[in-house]
Parts: structure tokens; C-alpha cells; sequence
């Protein structure tokens, strides 16, 4: 019998054809998946959709959408032991890059088709689920500013642009930070509390990666005091979630814990999975495995070619003639 799998596809992500898009995704699941297909539309959200499927008691929920769309689904199916399968068709793609799932429609679905799952964390902000991260201060007010009409002109350069604009007015402010063994308590520019977070999310990067799996969030507090040194600090940011190593400046912290609260003073706006929700103060709890979502069984291949560090070695490229 084949497997059924109800799919919420949001008909207005991406910069693509979505007609398109949707006879793409069709014509590579339906030979083996039963498609129950729904749309979203302004009244009726993919989390509306979603929430339905699970109580209908689907095999499957499969959700192709921007990054709103994805959370929206997932956060719907957070602890209903249903997987998940993602097809990323929006502007930054965070989502499928934060939990390694391939953001080309053709990958996606073939890692749905494969039918590998994997448990990975999810956590409450202030009750809200979240599956990627919380921003206050600089990162909610970037979100604001990377609008619809500039993503769809930039892509993902809007929201680097965003960032940049931003770093003109950038305001410190007053933090605590408590965990189950501490306070902490200092000024910042930004805070960031990861579950998963991809590369593209700077500010979330003061650890050297982000792990989804391991039962705790990463917090990573920005804090220059100077434009310069906010650019400085970014751009630190950046490259260390490039090349994996932690971040090494002194205006960067970071730490790992199961939850958090966190007060700022003044309020701060706070941002879950790119969605503006309201004002600091916010509570954030780890979920251990809370979401079960397809993945692909074959991991990143490896460089075919590492010859740094043998003894002696001399290499000589030869002319292309």
C-alpha cells in the first residue's frame, strides 16, 4: 500500500513559478506517496493546516514553503510523533540549512522519497514553539527590515543589507541571563538564543556549531560599543560559522544551557523563527526531540583530495597546455 502524506504548500514563497513548483513536487512523490494537497492562503496558515492533518492522524505531513511556512508547519507537529518532510522554496532557506536537509526541490523530495527520520531538539519561547531561534534586539530589528518587497529584489542579500542599515543606529542595552546554575548580567547589542541556527544567521554563531540534537540552546551575546566594532564583530561572526571554530573576540559571549530567562532593560523586540511575536522578557526551554523530520540518508560527501600536512610534500601543478 503506498504511503499517504498530506502536503501544505504555500503558493506565494519564493521568488519561483509556484504552478510549477507544485507539478515538480508532484510528479516526484506522487508515484510512491499519496498527496492529500492543501494550500495556504491569507485567512488559513500552514500551522491551521498542519494541526488539522495531525488530527486526522496522517502517515506524513509535508510542508514546501518559505521559512514562515516551514516553522509554521513544524511548530504544528512539535511532540505528535509525525514526521516531517521539507521542501524549501523561500528566500533564505534558513530552516533546510539549519537541519541539513537539501534546498533544491529534486533533493527534497528524494530525501522525503528515502523515508530516513531523525529526532531533533525544538523549544518553547515564552510558551511560542520555536525550532530555530529567538533574536532580541539587533537580529528582531534586521527581520523588520528585510520586508518582503527587498527579498524578493535581494534575496538573501536583504537581509545582510538589513543588517548593515542597522548597524548605523545600533543601541546597547542591559541584560540577564539566568540559567539553572547562574546570573548573568551585562550590556549587549544583541542576543541570540539557537536551537538550530544555519550560517546565514550571524549573530547566532559565537559557538563553534550549532548541534540540534543535543538537548541544549545556544546563547550568544553581541555586544560592541562602537559602529566599527559592530561591524568587526559580524563579520567575526560570519567567518566563524564558516569555518566551524568558535568565536575569539572579546566583545562576543556565548554559553549552553537547557533554558533560559532572559530581562533587558529597556524592553527589547524579540523575533521567533523570523516572525516578530512581542517584547522582552522571554523564558526559552529546551524540547529533546520534539520533532521528527525526514533527513537524508547520505551525508555531505566528503573532499575527494586532502594532501596538507604530509611529510615532505612538494606539489607541482603542471601547465594546462
Amino acid at each position: 500500500m503506498k504511503r499517504s502524506a498530506c502536503l501544505i504548500f504555500n503558493p506565494v514563497a519564493g521568488q519561483g513559478d509556484p504552478e510549477q513548483a507544485l507539478s515538480q513536487i508532484r510528479a516526484l512523490l506522487e508515484p510512491e506517496i499519496d498527496l492529500d494537497i492543501y494550500l495556504t492562503t491569507a485567512e488559513v496558515g500552514a500551522d491551521q493546516l498542519a494541526l488539522a492533518a495531525v488530527e486526522r492522524g496522517v502517515d506524513a505531513i509535508i510542508a514546501s514553503g518559505g521559512d514562515g511556512t516551514l516553522s509554521a508547519a513544524a511548530t504544528a507537529v512539535v511532540g505528535a510523533n509525525i514526521p516531517l518532510g521539507i521542501i524549501s522554496r523561500g528566500t533564505a532557506n534558513a530552516f533546510a540549512n539549519a537541519l541539513r536537509i537539501p534546498d533544491t526541490i529534486e533533493a527534497a523530495c528524494q530525501t522525503i522519497l528515502q523515508g530516513a527520520t531523525r529526532d531533533v531538539d525544538v523549544a518553547y519561547c515564552n510558551d511560542l514553539p520555536m525550532v530555530l531561534l529567538a533574536g532580541i534586539g539587533f537580529e528582531a530589528e534586521t527581520v523588520e527590515l528585510a520586508d518582503r518587497e527587498a527579498k524578493n529584489r535581494f534575496g538573501m542579500m536583504a537581509y545582510i543589507l538589513a543588517g548593515i542599515q542597522q548597524l548605523r543606529n545600533l543601541q546597547s542595552f542591559d541584560v540577564e541571563i539566568e540559567t539553572d546554575d547562574k546570573i548573568i548580567k551585562t550590556s549587549a547589542a544583541a542576543v541570540t538564543v539557537a536551537n538550530a541556527a544555519p550560517a546565514t544567521s550571524v549573530l547566532a554563531q559565537g559557538p563553534a556549531g550549532i548541534i540540534y540534537d543535543d538537548g541544549l540552546l545556544d546563547l550568544t551575546i553581541v555586544a560592541p560599543t562602537t559602529k566599527a566594532g559592530a561591524i568587526a564583530a559580524t563579520y567575526h561572526l560570519f567567518q566563524t560559522a564558516s569555518s566551524g571554530n568558535a568565536a575569539e573576540r572579546d566583545d562576543i559571549g556565548y554559553l549552553r544551557a537547557k533554558q533560559f530567562t532572559i530581562k533587558t532593560d529597556p524592553p527589547q523586540k524579540v523575533v521567533i523563527d523570523g516572525e516578530i511575536v512581542g517584547t522582552t522578557p522571554i523564558a526559552v526551554k529546551c524540547v529533546p526531540a520534539g520533532l521528527k523530520i525526514f533527513v537524508p540518508t547520505v551525508e555531505e560527501e566528503e573532499p575527494t583530495e586532502k594532501l596538507d600536512g604530509l611529510p615532505n610534500l612538494t606539489i607541482e601543478l603542471k601547465d594546462a597546455t
